[in-house]
């Protein structure tokens, strides 16, 4: 059986919305010393929708992948629909992830987040602090 499906060595050989958007609505960097991976993702937002984004990712092939994928599952949608994208989501829609690089999907779901509340500051939107708490993901890098 391979390590990697398919669908990720695809977004990671062809990753889907790559680079920066200067004009960004809300950005989003996030990253892990202990693995190395950084994360930056940007989005547009018109009318509460996200009509644009893009990412830059310093890591590995798991964390590429992870990126663009995210970036697939909320373009186009609601900045609410967004916010609930889960790490869960990005791993079922690659098709799997090995366990020792879940984090990777975990610093995907942070980075889109992220993104989100800085929109939501930049704009003045209330929103609750609890729904932006980091992960902990101490047990990801063993």
């Amino acid at each position: 059986m391979a390590l990697y499906s398919d669908k990720v060595m695809d977004h990671f050989q062809n990753p889907r919305n790559v680079g920066k958007l200067d004009d960004a609505d809300g950005i989003g960097e996030v990253g892990n010393a202990k693995c190395g991976d950084i994360m930056r993702m940007y989005i547009k937002v018109d009318n509460g929708i996200i009509t644009d984004c893009k990412f830059n990712t310093f890591g590995c092939g798991s964390a590429i992948a992870t990126s663009s994928m995210a970036t697939e599952l909320i373009k186009g949608k609601p900045i609410e629909e967004a916010l609930q994208l889960s790490n869960k989501a990005v791993v079922e829609a690659l098709d799997g992830l090995p366990a020792h690089k879940i984090h990777c999907s975990v610093l995907a779901e942070e980075a889109v987040r992220a993104a989100v509340k800085d929109y939501y500051d930049k704009n003045g939107i209330e929103y609750n602090p609890d729904e932006f708490q980091l992960h902990d993901c101490e047990h990801c890098h063993d």
